[in-house]
């Protein structure tokens, strides 16, 4: 007897303890955080490097933070954009803005002013909180009417013990017209805000992502689509009071949204975080508090494995380690097996699934794909629905194993993107959401990705349209033609290759070199070219339309 999508066979692959959906009422993420203060006080909630920061003494800070978010005009439905590492002010910054009804619009800080500028334009917020090393040229040239407040690495570092090498060289600094987190705390310390808590259908976060078709737009992610997925990543890894969670994909990123700050919210426990990567800081910190939980891109745990000293620290703690946002090899997890004993389980997820989409349960060995040689990303999460349809006819659905385009619905998934009601019913039709991910899915259930239904390009896990690096190579004067695609990267995943013509005038003095140069000046770090190859003339359709396939062939 054949199997069929509406079977759902990824649940007869479930082990005995894997739930095949979640009952009882929806949390918000301040629901979750309010709970912890209430009954466990004192649990650490993070730690910042050595510092622990309490559930309660996370809630004060973020109460007087409230207030003065309050008097700046924060109330219910109004954005407040963050740009920021990874650092304590995320998640007190979060709280306040969600005791105000607000919403939290989390960006890259590597981001440059003119990629920033659409982003506080497109969300209307009303806040920015940013690092003080971003204000002067990065901030202040598109802050318009916002109010800013600033905060600097060092804010929440603990005086008695030794300043991390990343952080050695940073000095806070203050600008005039902008307000300063810590003053702020201070100064509101003590005063009783008037709560507007939100509720499980209201939106917690904008989450800007170039989803599966052009520039980036805001993935609303409601409350209740974190509540769902803390349920998922709760069982699918078997995560209980005793773990901590390591904090290492940026919490702008969806997955540091739910896989760390919610999921710490969601069982009380701690997230370790250390500002920026850094493999020995990592494994330092690993070793100090126990690390057992993260989901990461493959690059981290490369870059881990790659420490000259790693096996000279402790990890044997860290036994539910999950990487999500680029491909991982069967042959990279048989590495790590066998070099450092950390096992490796996958988990796929998008930003408009709220993160996972499936996960490999805790101990199950995910199969490879004899056909195309490509680790299973897992089995498709509880609660969810799935199908694979024609890549070209999305009406037509394909027998199960064979490869097309992947389509969920579930209560993870998002329901649109902010204001953008076209893009929308392009990408979700019927309450299905179309990732634009060619997928399999084999008569147990097991997922496996097979490529990209458009040209979107996957470094590290941060997603890069080629048209964003089109538009700055076209700003150089001497190009003529710019045409870019995503390239394999044994590191990356995938990195950026633009091809070009140039203009008649230019064809001598123009370089490869000079084009990453001016890319690199314009761009965030991920996003600019690291390979530019020049050509009399790139290849086109008789429309006029770059050949994209043909270049990733080159």
């Amino acid at each position: 007897m054949s199997v069929s999508y509406q079977d759902q066979p990824w649940l007869s692959t479930y082990p005995e303890w894997m739930p095949e959906n979640f009952s009882g009422s929806s949390e918000t993420v301040l629901d979750k955080f309010n709970r912890n203060v209430d009954n466990h006080p004192r649990q650490a909630c993070m730690y910042f490097f050595e510092k622990p920061l309490s559930f309660s003494e996370t809630a004060a800070l973020a109460e007087a933070l409230a207030a003065g978010l309050a008097d700046m005009g924060v109330g219910r439905g109004d954005r407040v954009l963050f740009v920021l590492q990874n650092v304590p002010q995320v998640i007190i910054a979060s709280v306040a803005v969600w005791m105000r009804g607000g919403i939290v619009v989390p960006v890259n800080p590597m981001y440059t002013s003119r990629e920033l500028n659409h982003l506080v334009s497109d969300s209307g917020a009303k806040i920015i909180i940013c690092e003080d090393t971003l204000y002067e040229k990065n901030i202040a040239p598109i802050a318009g009417d916002c109010r800013v407040v600033t905060t600097s690495a060092v804010d929440f570092l603990d005086d008695s013990q030794p300043c991390p090498d990343q952080l050695k060289d940073v000095v806070p600094q203050a600008f005039k017209n902008t307000d300063n987190f810590l003053e702020l705390i201070k100064n509101y310390n003590g005063i009783k805000v008037e709560k507007d808590f939100p509720l499980p259908d209201d939106l917690a976060y904008l989450v800007y992502t170039s989803g599966t078709t052009g520039p980036p737009k805001g993935a609303m992610i409601r409350h209740s689509n974190i509540d769902h997925n803390c349920h998922v990543y709760e069982a699918g890894a078997r995560l209980d009071q005793s773990d901590v969670v390591w904090g290492i994909a940026p919490l702008f990123h969806i997955t540091g949204i739910v896989a760390y700050q919610a999921m710490a919210f969601h069982l009380g426990i701690p997230v370790v975080l250390h500002n920026r990567f850094d493999a020995v800081d990592s494994l330092k910190l690993i070793e100090k508090h126990r690390v057992s939980f993260t989901v990461a891109p493959i690059t981290v745990f490369i870059a881990l494995l790659n420490c000259p000293d790693v096996k000279s620290f402790d990890v044997s703690g860290f036994t539910k380690a999950y990487s999500g946002g680029a491909p991982v090899s069967p042959g990279t997890v048989k590495k790590f097996r066998e070099t450092i004993g950390l096992e490796l389980f996958n988990v796929y997820g998008l930003t408009e699934s709220t993160s996972p989409a499936s996960i490999t349960p805790l101990g199950m060995q995910a199969p490879v794909d004899e056909v195309s040689g490509a680790l299973s990303v897992g089995l498709i999460i509880p609660g969810t629905e799935a199908w694979i349809v024609d890549v070209e006819d999305s009406e037509k659905e394909m027998p199960v194993g064979e490869d097309g385009e992947l389509v969920l619905r579930g209560p993870g998934m998002i329901s649109g993107y902010w204001e953008k009601p076209e893009e929308t019913d392009a990408a979700i039709v019927n309450g299905c959401f179309h990732t634009g991910d060619v997928a399999k899915i084999d008569e147990q259930g097991w997922c496996y990705i097979v490529d990209r239904k458009k040209d979107l390009i996957n470094v590290s896990g941060f997603k890069v349209w080629p048209r964003d690096v089109e538009d700055v190579l076209y700003l150089h004067p001497g190009v003529k033609e710019a045409a870019v695609v995503g390239v394999t990267d044994s590191y990356r995943g995938e990195t950026v290759k633009a091809f070009v013509s140039l203009v008649e005038d230019y064809r001598d003095s123009v370089t490869s070199e000079e084009l990453i140069a001016f890319c690199k000046e314009r761009m965030a770090a991920y996003k600019y070219p690291r390979i530019v190859e020049i050509l009399e003339e790139v290849p086109k359709t008789a429309t006029g339309k770059m050949l994209r396939r043909e270049l990733k062939s080159k």
